[in-house]
């Protein structure tokens, strides 16, 4: 017996393993970018620190209590929820998992575009230029064939999803080394002073930055991903929590110094007075200007938006299906969706359910042909992502809060702590804190981007409570009470 559970002890991963697997996960450049442009340069820094060890790591030890207890479930966050609250509220975590995915997907395909202009031209300059009606035909035409591609089954792109996303991983971490390494490769490229100061690194604490809070929760928010694995590591009640942590520092590390990076490169008065074109272009920005450094030219800026085309397209693909096979696929499907969405053609593809991801992404896609540019479509969906997407992570606290409460019936290998009042407080303030940055992201001076961000939301909760109804008159029962 202890010959057997030395051999299963073997096999399990050390904890820096699953560090820089939730790491890679979590993390990308595109935070640094936007917590960057969004909070006024280095200013920034603080909010990040912050955000780090009220929210973040908490938020990490918590999934890994969830993870351990629920080790067998497969269905992630609707399973920890069936389990603590029952079928009814699984529907609904599953639902809204899924129901975020409505807006990214929209941003997939915008943001594959823009990565295939800089891909081709070098820039985006012919594509910005072009009238945002044919602009969102063309992210319209390619969320179609990407649909359609989801539809026939067609696994290619998913497997490039893996390749693309860990080559992004290693552009990021190689964007930070190489720019603190360019002033002394090429001293005399005109580099901007980065001030150590307090007022340099304190936010201004005023509408703006309350508004923009939940694209740092957005930033951080995914972990949840990694807790199939906290059983698999060696002795996870005492490695787990070193994990989490190392991926706090990693994240909070990369943060830092990718922020200081971009600092030596941009101005944030300049940032701020050009807010669309940096939300939409200064990822590649940063490449290009990094290429000249070295004396490359463009290479980097190149590599970078090829690596994106394919992220972006095969995320689409993995957007489409994946969210939906755990919504339609779950064991609360039966009980609470019409038979009609549980439809499944030859592929193995929930086809009336792409036909409603066809519907709602593809209205949200032809709604934002009304915005002036492209720039200014890239601009609000980054917002309205940063608004919808967390919503999700309320139903990892809330889970997390119904398993303290009847701890009692479950054995799990790990806890965040021992003590009930420390971990209702941590649980509770995280929900506190995701709702408040949705609620306050939804705020714009642009009146229809404010709309746009009430009424995205409001219908896709509608059409979620709606389905439940249509499946009580389907079959002459309610769900609801049973």
């Amino acid at each position: 017996m202890i010959e057997e559970e030395k051999k299963s002890d073997a096999k399990k991963m050390l904890w820096p393993t699953l560090a820089m697997m939730a790491f890679s996960t979590v993390w990308g450049f595109g935070n640094v970018v936007n917590g960057y442009v969004y909070f006024d340069g280095t200013k920034v820094v603080f909010s990040w620190v912050l955000m780090f060890l009220l929210y973040f790591v908490p938020y990490a030890l918590m999934v890994g209590e969830l993870g351990a207890t629920f080790k067998n479930a497969n269905g992630g966050v609707s399973s920890w929820v069936n389990a603590t609250m029952g079928a009814k509220w699984a529907y609904y975590a599953g639902w809204t998992y899924w129901a975020c995915h409505v807006v990214y997907i929209s941003s997939k395909g915008t943001g594959g575009l823009r990565a295939m202009a800089w891909g081709i031209f070098g820039n985006t300059k012919w594509y910005d230029g072009l009238p945002t009606a044919w602009t969102q035909l063309a992210t319209l035409v390619v969320f179609l064939f990407f649909c359609w591609v989801t539809s026939k089954g067609i696994p290619v792109l998913k497997s490039l999803a893996t390749i693309a996303g860990s080559s992004m991983f290693i552009m990021s971490i190689l964007f930070i080394i190489m720019m603190f390494a360019a002033p002394a490769i090429n001293p005399h490229a005109g580099y901007y002073s980065i001030n150590f100061n307090w007022k340099s690194l304190m936010p201004t604490f005023n509408l703006k930055y309350l508004t923009s809070l939940s694209i740092l929760v957005f930033a951080v928010g995914g972990c949840e991903k990694i807790s199939p694995y906290v059983n698999k590591v060696k002795d996870p009640s005492k490695n787990f929590p070193k994990a989490m942590m190392a991926l706090a520092i990693m994240v909070m590390i990369s943060a830092i110094l990718g922020t200081f990076a971009m600092a030596l490169m941009f101005d944030p008065k300049v940032v701020n007075n050009n807010l669309n074109e940096y939300i939409s272009n200064g990822a590649y920005m940063a490449f290009q200007r990094l290429g000249e450094y070295y004396h490359v030219g463009g290479l980097f800026m190149y590599i970078y938006s090829w690596c994106n085309v394919i992220g972006q397209f095969s995320t689409l693909v993995i957007s489409i299906d994946a969210p939906l096979r755990m919504l339609l696929g779950s064991k609360e499907a039966k009980n609470f969706i019409p038979k009609k969405l549980l439809k499944v053609n030859k592929h193995g593809a929930y086809i009336n359910g792409i036909w409603m991801v066809v519907i709602l992404s593809g209205g949200l896609i032809a709604a934002q042909a009304l915005l002036p540019d492209a720039q200014a479509v890239m601009a609000q969906l980054v917002k309205l992502n940063s608004t919808t997407m967390p919503m999700r992570y309320l139903w990892v606290f809330a889970a997390y809060i119904a398993l303290r409460k009847q701890q009692i019936k479950f054995d799990t290998s790990y806890q965040m702590t021992k003590n009930q009042g420390l971990a209702y407080t941590a649980g509770i303030w995280c929900f506190i804190v995701t709702a408040a940055c949705c609620i306050f992201g939804i705020y714009s001076p642009d009146p229809f981007t404010l709309f746009l961000n009430i009424i995205t939301p409001i219908i896709l909760i509608a059409l979620g409570l709606i389905l439940p109804a249509i499946k009580k008159r389907e079959d002459g029962s309610n769900p609801l009470i049973d």
